[in-house]
């Protein structure tokens, strides 16, 4: 995993969501959130999900508080210990299971979960397919993630991140899928303007720039060059 010594340093995970969801960035917090909801839809009570790679519980939490019976995964001690805190605050340390372990070995049987979310994953992989097989074996029905895309602008500046970054097209995640035996339900494609620029800039200055990246990505160029896509992909019905 790239990066791995970095993302679990102390200082990292305790300014983890300063300085990524803080001004601008969180414009980046509330777009993902409202794509994993749109993807799960409405959770009843017993939902069970599994959130690979949790981090600082962001999702989980925010899961959680939907109704959904709900497991964060992670690699980072340092993480999981920022993930408890957060249930803790919004009252949930009883509803939210954090687990330290690694994505390759998910200690869960096969079908285990209702739904797998895995967001900021695939770009540190650097096999990601044993890592996206591994995620549907505990899939009952759904996996959802995120991915950054190689014709935007990300390109530029990825090779400066601590972490590095790998990059998708579309071909490659629909190979990705197909060596995991997934199907492809839904897409969205966003920010023409890569994270890092609204992480930079305060959000009173940033949210004029996101309404002019909406209009932009609304549009077929716009599309096509957005830096991120968001994928959800299912388990085909064996009965068929």
């Amino acid at each position: 995993m790239k990066g791995q010594d970095w993302y679990q340093a102390d200082a990292v995970a305790e300014e983890y969501d300063d300085v990524r969801f803080s001004g601008g960035g969180s414009l980046i917090d509330g777009r993902e959130k409202e794509a994993v909801l749109s993807a799960l839809g409405p959770m009843d009570d017993g939902h069970r999900v599994l959130e690979v790679a949790c981090g600082t519980g962001r999702f989980t939490t925010m899961l959680a508080d939907r109704g959904a019976d709900i497991v964060g995964i992670d690699i980072s001690r340092e993480m999981l210990e920022q993930g408890r805190a957060k249930a803790a605050d919004a009252g949930l340390s009883d509803t939210v299971e954090f687990v330290r372990g690694d994505a390759s070995r998910l200690p869960f049987p096969d079908d285990h979960f209702d739904s797998v979310v895995a967001m900021r994953f695939f770009h540190l992989m650097d096999e990601p397919l044993e890592f996206m097989r591994e995620l549907r074996r505990v899939s009952r029905d759904q996996v959802f993630f995120d991915t950054f895309t190689d014709r935007s602008l990300r390109v530029l500046y990825t090779w400066l991140l601590p972490m590095g970054s790998r990059l998708y097209s579309e071909r490659q995640v629909a190979s990705l899928l197909g060596g995991a035996d997934l199907t492809l339900a839904g897409e969205a494609h966003d920010f023409v303007v890569p994270y890092g620029f609204y992480r930079a800039i305060p959000g009173v200055i940033a949210t004029p720039f996101r309404v002019l990246d909406e209009l932009v990505g609304n549009t077929v160029p716009g599309d096509y060059v957005a830096s991120v896509s968001y994928w959800d992909a299912r388990i085909p019905d064996q009965s068929e």
